[in-house]
């Protein structure tokens, strides 16, 4: 009897132990996912501070670009006020989309003044431009560190067995802050400068009259085209050796004026002498 209780509590103890780390683990990533979003709530704040100013400083001197500025203020209005509904809590899907379209806003309206040579030198407007630059800058850093802490949340919300304790629990899964526009998500460009190859250039292997330039050889020669008995040396250097002399093949014929001689080409192994009758 005492060993099916003690076996009944070590049941019982390993189940809470089982649920008790997945718990812990849930309530530690929620609130580092609440921090972080902390963060960059501030940054969208005092991005909602700095941009009436710049609309006011750029009408004083653009007044053509009205129409940018009023898209501006309009996405400037509804992102502070889904961000007073929210409370400062964790961000909706809409207010995420609302502020991915003010940030690609607040881009291009400082795109535009670009063809205002007086604006783009007015003091107040540069100190603005690098204060939005700056805050653009951090929140995109702290969109980074919320979305890896959302992901590693979500992924431990939806593994098992943690999925069991987050259903009985009620830990939902988080919202990404997500960007959905292009010029922020592309990379930059890089040009390496023209590095493709063209026939027909400078530099190419064809000369200018279409045909192709001669190139010194890198082979070896080749010892049977050359003439004569040559041969090649172990340092690697030709030795060229003469002619062989003509050989004779029969003697002069007795009563005959003079010598005739019948050559043959020569043979390997050099000169041989007459042979005897």
């Amino acid at each position: 009897m005492e060993w099916i209780i003690i076996g009944l509590i070590a049941i019982v103890a390993i189940g809470a132990l089982l649920f008790i780390a997945p718990y812990n683990s849930f309530v530690r990533m929620r609130n580092l996912i609440q921090e972080s979003w902390r963060q960059i709530d501030v940054e969208l704040n005092r991005r909602y501070e700095l941009i009436p100013n710049l609309v006011e400083t750029v009408r004083a001197y653009a007044a053509h670009e009205r129409n940018t500025l009023e898209e501006v203020t309009r996405l400037r209005n509804q992102a502070q006020a889904l961000a007073g509904q929210s409370g400062g809590g964790m961000p909706s899907e809409q207010r995420a989309e609302v502020e991915s379209q003010l940030s690609g806003a607040v881009r291009n309206l400082i795109v535009s003044v670009e063809a205002y040579p007086e604006l783009k030198s007015n003091q107040n407007f540069l100190h603005l431009q690098q204060e939005l630059t700056d805050t653009e800058d951090r929140i995109a850093a702290g969109r980074r560190f919320y979305n890896a802490n959302v992901r590693a949340y979500t992924t431990t919300v939806e593994q098992v067995p943690s999925n069991i304790v987050a259903n009985m629990f009620k830990f939902e899964k988080a919202t990404y802050f997500e960007v959905n526009d292009p010029q922020v998500r592309r990379a930059p460009d890089v040009n390496f400068g023209e590095i493709s190859y063209r026939g027909d250039q400078a530099g190419s292997p064809q000369s200018a009259g279409g045909q192709l330039a001669a190139s010194p050889s890198t082979e070896l020669p080749n010892p049977q085209s050359q003439q004569g008995n040559q041969q090649w040396t172990q340092q690697g250097q030709w030795n060229q050796q003469p002619q062989a002399q003509p050989q004779w093949n029969q003697p002069p014929s007795q009563g005959q004026p003079g010598q005739q001689w019948q050559q043959q080409p020569p043979q390997q192994g050099g000169y041989q002498p007459p042979q005897q009758g």
